[in-house]
């Protein structure tokens, strides 16, 4: 049963290097490898926010002290997004609707890494709209916290397609997105808490490892080719918990 444990711990070790060198943190790569290993729903979401915490706080230290971060762009989704978050966290949804739910998350996420994967941000630069930010933030920490994610795959594109930040500054913008999003749907489903794996500090230590190999990595080269292949991941294991399969 140990070398099961370590195997998922490799995959979400994997998963680490290829999010955290975007600046996200994970929690779809940690939910698809604990769906491959049929993991119980119920300890899929608190695990993966917990993991996600790790990572991002990581993550964040490291982008931002790269100087790839800029917090006007980000407090207007972080407004929206937080108390959502919370909201989401605190709704428990049956295994049957929870993995379509998330594959779903997984498949769309997935398609975004494949489509464009090396864009660009326009130019020249300018502040999101507070009101829109708010709006979107909401939207995406509600999304956050019912599915066990941080919302960073979706925030990314949308802030460097709208010309608010330039792609080394999106990793650690939705580096801090992730972190308060995760803390804030963990606080929302506290009593889930009870439900974390025994094997917590294995999968821990593989994400905190896979972190320093990926931020290593996104600071200094580029992503495009990882990008597309956790794509591919995404979409296969998104097929998966739909049911495709």
């Amino acid at each position: 049963m140990l070398d099961v444990h370590l195997l998922l711990a490799a995959c979400m070790f994997l998963g680490a290097v290829l999010y955290t060198s975007v600046g996200h943190a994970g929690a779809s790569a940690y939910i698809a490898a604990m769906a491959l290993f049929s993991v119980p729903p119920l300890v899929m979401r608190p695990t993966a926010l917990v993991l996600n915490i790790l990572a991002a706080s990581f993550a964040g230290y490291r982008y931002i002290g790269a100087g790839y971060f800029r917090w006007r762009t980000i407090w207007p989704f972080l407004a929206g997004s937080v108390p959502f978050a919370f909201v989401g966290g605190g709704i428990h949804l049956p295994g049957e609707f929870y993995r379509p739910l998330v594959g779903c998350v997984l498949v769309l996420a997935g398609v975004r890494l494949l489509w464009r994967p090396n864009f660009v941000a326009s130019a020249v630069l300018s502040d999101p709209p507070i009101w829109l930010g708010i709006f979107l933030g909401a939207v995406v920490g509600f999304l956050s916290g019912l599915t066990g994610t941080g919302g960073g795959i979706f925030l990314s594109p949308v802030v460097v397609f709208m010309g608010w930040s330039d792609l080394r500054k999106a990793s650690g913008c939705a580096a801090i997105f992730i972190l308060c999003n995760s803390v804030a749907g963990l606080l929302g489903n506290f009593t889930a808490v009870g439900s974390l794996p025994a094997e917590l500090p294995i999968y821990a230590c593989a994400v905190f490892l896979g972190a320093l190999v990926g931020t290593t990595f996104g600071i200094k080269f580029s992503v495009t080719y990882i990008q597309r292949a956790l794509g591919f991941v995404l979409l296969i294991a998104g097929a998966k918990l739909i049911g495709v399969y």
